[in-house]
């Protein structure tokens, strides 16, 4: 009989930096999943510690999960906002018998650790036969964990696992203060928001074990587990920083599409037979949990760039131009008006299949929007050299001179040119062409670019470098 029970998952990041490539593939695997399935995705903002807590980050996940195109379902939850709640049940397992009060200091635990091996603590029964706490006021909130059999969750990638019980803790639910750990949160919001599947890193696996404590405490539907094995740079270790970019705001910055970042993610770990492309529609048709590799997968920041290049390459010009004003502003101190717009879009075939970021598209179109005197990079500024100024006076006069100023007369003009005075060589006439309307060495064909530009701008860009 097929469950008509709706799908929910969760989002449930927190809020100590900026959004991990990590965290963003599992927001996408959850986002995936409920769509797919007619769903819903909630958000919900893990921040119940408070000494790590930052709203700048707060305001990044969500700015992170808006410019990745997540959306969600409802408004966004913050669990600390529920603490209440939180102490509520913890205080109805202690009522009903299924957690106790735990008088023992820090200082007195450690000891008891000490004299244990130096890991855990004993369970209850035995902690309460061998030791005795120090007269206090003072107490914690500890779940009674079973001692005996195992536990066996069926996990929809890892497969079944098993741990003894006797491997658990009576882990603290509720601390000295009155404020829920994170484990008895996760627990009680997830059974209030109705979540029915978590998708979450396999480095919540062994929370998973202690989180159904509580669920078999409170009596409470256990969610459908999925565990994703974490990503890897491509050295095989823990992504990181000094593998590169490692938030998703970095890669913002460096120019990525979100289609293409959403598209990479879902690859990385996931497979739909040899499919490499992969739109959002047929994403959200062919998710499915059973596909996610048990392994972690390697990020290979060529594969992106070049999935990159292929969805700057179908984009609206528009669209890039608008996406890439921060690169325009930042890179170049240009804004690009409505004839530098349609200056780029004369040239956008080259520019879209030259580019693999839109850091590359500004770069190679920014010249368009620039006014006299242009600024040049070193390269550039090299081949402005004597010999190189020699050959545009002699191209300026004949360039004047074309009535039809088209990209393929300026070719001629150039190759007969560099007959004449450069040996035949066409690169010692169109390379300071290049620098000199450019400002840079790398641009799309420089024949087509003075096309664009026209004769008078052309003419006078050359002049003012001679």
């Amino acid at each position: 009989m097929t469950s008509t029970k709706q799908i929910i998952t969760r989002f449930p990041p927190s809020p100590t930096g900026m959004m991990h490539i990590g965290t963003a593939r599992t927001a996408l695997f959850n986002w995936l999943y409920a769509r797919k399935h007619g769903g819903k995705m909630l958000f919900r903002i893990e921040d119940t510690d408070r000494k790590r807590h930052s709203e700048e980050a707060v305001e990044a996940l969500i700015n992170a999960t808006k410019w990745l195109g997540l959306d969600w379902d409802g408004d966004i939850v913050s669990q600390y906002a529920n603490k209440a709640r939180h102490a509520e049940v913890a205080n109805e397992l202690l009522k009903n018998g299924k957690a106790w009060k735990c008088y023992f200091s820090q200082d007195e635990l450690d000891k008891i650790r000490k004299e244990n091996g130096g890991y855990t603590l004993p369970r209850k029964a035995e902690l309460l036969e061998k030791y005795t706490p120090n007269e206090k006021t003072e107490f914690t909130v500890r779940i009674e964990a079973p001692t005996e059999g195992a536990t066996t969750v069926k996990d929809e990638v890892q497969g079944e696992v098993t741990m003894q019980n006797s491997e658990l803790d009576d882990f603290v639910i509720l601390r000295s203060d009155g404020s829920p750990t994170y484990m008895l949160s996760v627990v009680v919001d997830d059974h209030d928001m109705g979540v029915t599947n978590v998708i979450r890193g396999d480095d919540h696996l062994n929370n998973t074990f202690r989180q159904n404590v509580i669920y078999d405490a409170m009596g409470w539907e256990k969610p459908v587990y999925a565990h994703v094995p974490l990503i890897l740079g491509p050295d095989g270790a823990k992504m990181s920083k000094r593998h590169g970019a490692a938030s998703v705001e970095e890669y913002r910055k460096m120019g990525y599409l979100p289609e293409a970042m959403r598209n990479y993610l879902l690859r990385l770990g996931w497979s739909h037979g040899d499919d490499e492309i992969i739109s959002d529609a047929q994403a959200k048709e062919w998710f499915n949990l059973e596909s996610i590799g048990k392994s972690a997968a390697r990020f290979d920041f060529d594969k992106l760039e070049n999935l990159n290049g292929h969805y700057i390459n179908e984009a609206e010009t528009d669209r890039l131009i608008s996406e890439a004003a921060e690169f325009y502003k930042e890179n170049h101190n240009v804004v690009i008006s409505e004839e530098a717009k349609q200056k780029i879009k004369a040239c956008e075939d080259e520019l879209k299949s030259r580019a693999k970021t839109l850091l590359q598209f500004a770069d190679e179109s920014a010249f368009f929007a620039k006014q006299i005197p242009l600024s040049f990079d070193e390269k550039a500024q090299n081949l402005l050299d004597d010999d190189g100024k020699e050959a545009l006076k002699h191209l300026n006069e004949r360039l004047k001179e074309l009535e039809e100023f088209t990209a393929e007369n300026i070719q001629g003009t150039v190759k007969s040119l560099s007959k004449e005075i450069r040996n035949g060589k066409m690169g010692k006439v169109a390379m300071p062409l290049r620098a000199a309307l450019t400002g840079t060495t790398v641009s799309p064909s420089v024949f087509h670019v003075a096309e664009i530009l026209g004769k008078e701008e052309t003419c006078l860009r050359i002049q003012s470098v001679l």
